[in-house]
């Protein structure tokens, strides 16, 4: 007999388990040790090469500087008496903390804050919604004279506030809500063109498939809008509530139109630190205890920050995102 055995069903299985093996394990399981790949390096920086990563580090280093320092000017501040408000140290010289606990007895805070978080809290939710049904139907819908009433409506944006200021205000003197804070959130419930124009141009970066299958399927137009637009779209939400939340926060004039007669506890926050800066100013008989308004004023900047931190993903992935099809 020949002491050669062909290779059996048995051992060409194991062949080619053995072949299908990583080849990692494979050395482990023999004990052979792999040479170890070394990662490829970029070209090493010349001299000038240096120079310039030190000018970009310090130039980067000059403007986060610049933007910070009245942010941090202010904080000094308001840990400032009365007499060392506006000496320009950022490390205050008689520290002070109780003003933030004698602010809240000199200024109704608690009111300016209320106030101010109902309103832009309305205004960015009505806008946020009304803008983005309406910017839906110019996306998707397709009937006679719709680029021409879309042009209208982008053409408004080109009309400055001062023109319709005073029509606004005897519409709304009119209908009675002068002295109250309705005119400051009543007109979201309408729109605006740049929050249309911003959420058409996002809609139209969505598959366009998506909604013919859903509409062959029976599903209607406000099932396609809240099931199908509105999941995807939720960065460019974010965007307009974020941008309505503090343009309406900030919102000095139409608060000085409409609340600045009634009671100074219906006041919004800029309306109460403008109010606050009248009463501690020496010219109308103040004292000068403008320490009371920085406090005021690093309080009141706390909702943005805490907003805009939350927000901050999408509100970056709805910038990136916005207007790449149009």
């Amino acid at each position: 007999m020949s002491a050669d055995l062909q290779a059996g069903p048995v051992q060409t299985g194991i062949a080619i388990a053995a072949s299908d093996e990583p080849e990692e394990r494979a050395d482990e399981r023999l004990g052979r040790r792999r040479p170890q790949r070394r990662r490829r390096r970029g070209p090493a920086l010349t001299p000038w090469g240096w120079v310039g990563q030190i000018v970009r580090w310090a130039l980067l280093l000059a403007c986060s500087a610049l933007f910070l320092y009245p942010f941090a000017w202010l904080l000094a501040a308001s840990f400032k008496p009365r007499g060392e408000v506006f000496d320009n140290r950022l490390i205050p010289q008689t520290f002070q903390p109780e003003n933030y606990v004698q602010v809240f007895s000199e200024l109704p805070l608690f009111a300016w804050l209320g106030n101010s978080v109902l309103i832009a809290l309305l205004a960015a939710t009505f806008v946020t919604i009304s803008s983005s049904l309406v910017a839906f139907g110019f996306a998707y819908f397709r009937f006679p004279g719709r680029n021409v009433l879309f042009g209208v409506v982008l053409a408004t944006m080109m009309l400055p506030g001062a023109v319709t200021l005073v029509p606004q205000y005897l519409i709304w003197n009119q209908l009675g809500f002068v002295g109250t804070n309705v005119p400051l959130w009543g007109a979201t419930l309408f729109g605006s063109a740049f929050y249309i124009f911003l959420q058409r141009q996002f809609f139209l970066s969505l598959p366009r498939d998506l909604f013919e299958a859903a509409r062959l399927d029976g599903l209607n137009a406000w099932g396609q809008f809240w099931r199908i637009a509105f999941p995807l779209s939720v960065p460019s939400f974010v965007i307009v509530f974020l941008f309505e939340f503090q343009s309406s926060w900030n919102n000095l004039q139409a608060a000085l139109i409409y609340l600045n007669a009634g009671s100074p506890e219906a006041y919004t926050v800029p309306l109460g630190i403008a109010s606050a800066m009248t009463k501690y100013s020496p010219a109308t008989g103040g004292q000068g205890d403008y320490q009371y308004v920085m406090v005021a004023a690093l309080i009141v900047t706390l909702p943005m920050l805490i907003l805009f931190a939350f927000g901050q993903r999408s509100f970056i992935e709805g910038i990136a995102t916005t207007g790449t099809k149009g």
